[in-house]
């Protein structure tokens, strides 16, 4: 297994359950596909450097994961479907 990090800005707008909502989502999903969470950082809501559709804010996450390829590939194409999600971010750890 491969070690990843993963960072991801929520839409600002979106109460605490519906934030909650989303982490765990993400987390069952690489769960579900074979990887383990090793650690989750919520970096909380902070001024975005520019405007993404129309938000000056976002709700920042920060998760360390293990996974294959596959697992990778799986967030990846979910996170860009998810309509919480402003931007996203996955890097291969060395």
């Amino acid at each position: 297994m491969r070690a990843y990090e993963l960072m991801y800005i929520i839409r600002p707008d979106l109460d605490d359950e519906a934030i909650n909502d989303v982490i765990e989502k993400f987390n069952q999903l690489i769960a579900n596909n074979g990887g383990e969470v090793v650690n989750v950082n919520r970096w909380g809501k902070r001024r975005l450097a520019y405007e993404i559709d129309d938000y000056r804010e976002g709700y920042y996450v920060l998760e360390h994961f293990n996974g294959e390829p596959a697992t990778e590939r799986e967030l990846e194409r979910v996170l860009k479907i998810t309509d919480a999600i402003i931007r996203h971010l996955i890097t291969k750890k060395e």
